[in-house]
């Protein structure tokens, strides 16, 4: 029998800023706030085609230290479409993000930060998008940040 650890299911966010926060991923990403368990602390869960992709815990009325930004974990991807589109919003909302091609070409990305300084990386499959213009190839990575 194989063995598989199978898909990215969610991330979780520990944050002083909830409702900055939940406003990043409906406004920026375009995630939509949605039915969350009943649990003893406050906190929201955010959905991507009906799935719960990013749960946030408020720890503003905690003494939990806030981390001043997502400590060990380098950022967090999604399998995205609309490239181009998602560019326009990015611009609309003034956010900076920076777009590129994975040497080879076959993966377009976009980076972009939420306000607890996650990064979140949204991967395009280059065949299967239709902009005019691609992404400028570069050999460094956001590995290297």
């Amino acid at each position: 029998m194989g063995v598989s650890v199978g898909v990215l299911d969610h991330f979780n966010i520990r944050t002083r800023n909830l409702a900055e926060t939940v406003r990043f991923y409906e406004d920026i990403l375009g995630l939509e706030k949605g039915a969350r368990p009943n649990f003893a602390f406050p906190g929201a869960w955010m959905y991507s085609e009906g799935k719960a992709v990013v749960h946030l815990v408020d720890i503003s009325k905690t003494d939990e230290a806030q981390k001043p930004d997502s400590g060990v974990v380098h950022h967090v991807a999604f399998a995205s479409s609309g490239f181009d589109g998602m560019k326009r919003r990015l611009e609309q909302k003034g956010m900076a993000y920076d777009s590129r091609q994975v040497p080879g070409g076959d993966l377009w990305q976009i980076f972009v930060n939420d306000p607890n300084g996650v990064m979140i990386e949204l991967n395009y499959e280059a065949a299967k998008e239709q902009s005019a213009t691609a992404p400028a190839e570069r050999r460094d990575d956001v590995g290297v940040r």
